[in-house]
């Protein structure tokens, strides 16, 4: 066990050692460049600094022009770099291990692109500040939070349900290093130590539904315990789960941050009071290989530049679909009434969003744009997507198109009645039309099959097919 040290929250708990250090001795950096957080040029500022210089604009502003500082040629979009190797100073002199500053830019320093690159160093300059802390990124977001376990190194995770790809990470790492899980709402003075992790997706996947982020933080803390928090479905403007006590925050980029449904991508930011994590993260990534793509990382900056009109307009309409979904449910004389149980989202939340509750103050934004439909019966679920005409029938999140998936194709774990929806950007009003035809076509073949009628494939739907 290491010494005291401090959480950030303002005590000192005893913790688990982190990864070994000699795991990199000798491959990662003696002396860091400097675009690592800690390097600066010659007015002292870090790379960091620069990055978050803008955070009291607004979210746009800083999509836009957070990364300005690493320009150095007049093109007003960022140029895509596909180099995997940067050369070497000319003069002998200058030659320093893992230091090979750029005289053109030093804040856009690279020497392979295992360890940096353009495009992602810009990528990572955004989310530094849209994120409001030190932000690294990842080939995904499970290589992300695989990276997080392994530099945090807990022998126990609190988590309950939530993204089964982050259960089946924990189960892998088991294998090595014996780590176990205890349920978010165990008794934490009895089953954690200080160092362990507890971990807190929200909103939850597949539901859409929130969590406290502040109950988790001080009863996470009280154990000397980091709150890692996935908050991919909620991203800036919803969210900032640093406001409220987590010590480090993952996103898989692959939904909002890419936004487009051509990425993949993972994200780490670390609570600025643990900003000396950062260093041994970069370090530990380098050797673990878990690096994004110079393409993703160029595709990244592009899709952030309109990250918040697009997310707020896409959890707007999510907000105005459940409303109405759940209002046919209610009612049971509709159509949906007749075919769904029940729909999940956390503005649904009724106890949680009343005076005083916690929800609103957390995401005060809005509540994001996924949601859940329980089917009453298994096999509409399996069979509605196909009545749909605006929503693909796919899996993942949070590109401009809608999307639905019956749960099951990807997830053995939930109930086979549910339906995941993700909101785009098509509006409230079409979507909604599909939905009813939808709904509509399913209950005609429902009843043409009852009745021994053989029907067409796929119903009828809002543009006027079959």
């Amino acid at each position: 066990m290491a010494g005291e040290e401090s959480n950030g929250i303002g005590h000192g708990v005893s913790v688990q050692e982190p990864a070994k250090p000699e795991l990199v001795e000798g491959i990662a950096h003696e002396n860091t460049v400097v675009t690592d957080i800690g390097g600066s040029d010659a007015t002292g500022q870090t790379a960091t600094e620069l990055a978050s210089r803008l955070q009291h604009l607004s979210l746009s502003a800083q999509t836009i022009h957070a990364d300005d500082f690493l320009n150095s040629h007049p093109a007003v979009a960022p140029p895509m770099h596909v180099s995997t190797t940067f050369r070497y100073s000319n003069n002998p002199d200058d030659l320093k291990r893992w230091a090979n500053i750029n005289p053109h830019n030093p804040y856009d320093s690279h020497v392979y692109s295992r360890d940096s690159a353009p495009n992602t160093t810009r990528f990572e300059a955004v989310l530094t500040s849209i994120l409001r802390g030190p932000a690294l990124t990842y080939s995904s977001g499970l290589s992300a939070f695989h990276a997080l376990l392994v530099f945090l190194n807990p022998r126990r995770v609190a988590i309950t349900n939530g993204y089964h790809g982050c259960h089946g990470v924990i189960k892998v790492l088991s294998k090595l290093t014996g780590l176990t899980t205890v349920d978010l709402d165990a008794d934490f003075d009895a089953e954690l130590q200080p160092g362990d992790v507890v971990h807190v997706e929200t909103p939850l996947n597949p539901t859409g539904e929130a969590r406290d982020l502040k109950y988790y933080a001080e009863k996470a803390h009280r154990r000397g315990c980091f709150l890692t928090v996935d908050a991919t479905f909620a991203p800036p403007p919803l969210l900032d789960p640093f406001a409220w006590g987590a010590d480090a925050v993952m996103h898989s980029g692959t939904k909002y941050f890419g936004g487009h449904s051509d990425m993949l991508c993972g994200v780490l930011a670390v609570n600025p009071a643990r900003a000396d994590w950062v260093r041994g993260l970069r370090d530990e990534r380098l050797v673990l290989g878990s690096v994004m793509g110079s393409f993703e990382g160029w595709l990244g900056v592009r899709s952030l530049r309109t990250l918040e009109v697009r997310v707020k307009k896409q959890s707007a309409d999510a907000e105005k679909l459940v409303a109405w979904l759940a209002g046919e449910v209610a009612s049971k004389s509709s159509v949906a009434g007749e075919l769904v149980a029940e729909v999940k989202h956390a503005s649904l939340q009724k106890e949680d969003l009343k005076e005083g509750g916690w929800l609103k103050e957390q995401m005060p934004h809005g509540f994001g744009p996924v949601f859940a439909v329980y089917m009453n019966d298994a096999d509409d679920a399996r069979r509605l997507p196909s009545k749909l005409t605006l929503f693909h029938h796919a899996t993942s999140l949070g590109g401009v198109e809608s999307l639905v998936e019956w749960r099951a194709m990807t997830d053995a774990t939930v109930d086979k009645r549910l339906l995941r929806f993700s909101i785009g950007l098509e509006g409230f009003e079409d979507l909604r039309d599909d939905l009813l035809s939808g709904f509509e076509a399913l209950r005609a073949e429902r009843a043409a099959r009852e009745s021994g009628v053989k029907q067409v494939d796929g119903g009828a739907n809002i543009l006027g097919g079959v």
